[in-house]
């Protein structure tokens, strides 16, 4: 990840970013240039992704949204962070439909795939900053590892290895998927 540090940037204005191939989030109104996902990382996503989209679409729960959705968890200064995937249950979705712009506030489920480059801290960083920002969970894919660490607002992390079925519990009810099919070929 690349921070770019000329000045102060707001939701708006990484809204109307025109397009040069990067995602960008938006961390206290500086705004960081995320380096595009490698193959395999893409692939995972798509492997929880799939199924996790599947099950909300057919229980009719809420929307599932992919890594270039926007979610704004602060403001003044603005912070604008992007998980690999996430969900939003259906009864926050407004009567309206769904915004055109950036979510405001957290989803209620955040993914995060680990990129080769990411440091344990910024990790820490992230699911203290969903969680704080009102996220119900954050899953934290390992592809190294090959496991699932489920964090919750309470309560300790719980990391699930490939023997273990990540559950949708409370939050996304019915879901449940093998942790071996995430890291599937």
């Amino acid at each position: 990840m690349m921070t770019v540090k000329n000045r102060v940037v707001t939701a708006d204005e990484l809204f109307r970013l025109p397009d040069d191939g990067y995602r960008y989030e938006l961390v206290k109104g500086e705004l960081r240039k995320m380096t595009p996902a490698g193959f395999d990382h893409g692939a995972i996503i798509m492997n929880l992704g799939a199924p996790l989209s599947a099950h909300v679409r057919s229980n009719n729960l809420g929307v599932v949204c992919g890594a270039e959705t926007g979610f704004r968890l602060a403001s003044d200064p603005d912070t604008v962070r992007a998980p690999d995937i996430a969900f939003v249950r259906r009864d926050r979705i407004p009567a309206s439909g769904r915004p055109v712009g950036f979510w405001p506030g957290a989803p209620d489920v955040a993914v995060e795939v680990l990129s080769p480059g990411d440091t344990v801290f910024e990790v820490d960083q992230k699911v203290a900053a969903w969680l704080t920002a009102g996220a119900t969970a954050v899953w934290v894919v390992n592809p190294q590892r090959r496991t699932v660490t489920v964090h919750r607002a309470t309560g300790a992390p719980r990391t699930l290895s490939e023997q273990d079925t990540l559950d949708g519990e409370d939050i996304v009810p019915g879901f449940r998927l093998s942790v071996a099919d995430v890291f599937a070929s």
